[in-house]
């Protein structure tokens, strides 16, 4: 779909991977890696064909986080009062994430080894996580005297402003078994063959839903965390009877009638 340096980018049919391709740096971000991840999700986002996205680290690993060599080679702060030219380079992270956040299509992260900072953070914007055992998760920046600054909003509706709080003041990396019992993700796996058997079940189950059907949804539980009940439910309310006048409503709802398959799950 794309070359990029430090990503790969590759669709097959309606399934789209994107693998952080630093192995070296156990997939640790640089800025231009950031660029890179906020265009590649934008070309996810606009491409009708694609209906998942899997995102995944190369070399055993998911992402360790900010590149602490890139970060330390920082230009001089300005000295007549002008904004700090580093503020928007970090904000537009929180761009990438919030592109991930919100694509329309079903997203999925398989987790390995280190997820702290930024892949925590990734993880926490996707719909469903696979969790190796090896998985680590953390924000353990504090150590070194910065924050993990984009990622907090995400991580605070996946696991709780309590257990982040925790995990900010403590820096605790914790394990995937702790990781499945805050929520991180609902799917463990010990193997490599665990993981692909499991991420091939998911994939079977969501091609099984309708696309539009599946970003409305999406959207709407989104949108509980920003609007009041009563908008979300005026919202939910329009959504589905627009749903409901589309060709494909009545396709599927012809096909469970009749235990057939609808046209969308041919695939």
């Amino acid at each position: 779909m794309a070359d990029y340096a430090n990503l790969l980018l590759t669709r097959e049919g309606p399934v789209a991977r994107l693998t952080l391709n630093r192995p070296d740096r156990r997939n640790a971000l640089t800025h231009a890696m950031m660029i890179e991840l906020e265009d590649a999700f934008g070309r996810v986002r606009d491409d009708a064909d694609c209906r998942i996205l899997v995102l995944r680290g190369a070399g055993g690993h998911f992402c360790a986080g900010g590149d602490l060599d890139a970060m330390a080679d920082m230009p001089p702060k300005p000295a007549n009062g002008a904004e700090d030219p580093l503020v928007p380079a970090y904000r537009q992270f929180g761009n990438a994430l919030l592109a991930l956040n919100e694509l329309p299509q079903a997203t999925i992260s398989v987790v390995e080894g280190s997820a702290v900072g930024a892949g925590f953070g990734m993880a926490c914007c996707s719909d469903a996580v696979i969790l190796h055992d090896s998985a680590r998760f953390g924000v353990p920046e504090p150590k070194v005297g910065f924050i993990p600054s984009q990622i907090l909003p995400f991580l605070a509706r996946r696991i709780g402003e309590g257990a982040l709080r925790d995990l900010a003041v403590t820096g605790r990396v914790i394990d995937g078994d702790e990781a499945f019992r805050l929520g991180i993700g609902r799917y463990r796996c010990s193997t490599t063959a665990d993981i692909s058997r499991t991420l091939r079940g998911l994939l079977d189950d969501i091609l099984k839903m309708e696309p539009r059907a599946v970003a409305v949804a999406k959207r709407l539980v989104l949108s509980t965390a920003t609007s009041d009940d009563r908008a979300v439910l005026d919202d939910a309310a329009r959504s589905i009877v627009d749903l409901l006048r589309r060709p494909e409503a009545a396709a599927g709802i012809k096909a469970f009638k009749t235990k057939t398959t609808p046209p969308w799950a041919k695939g």
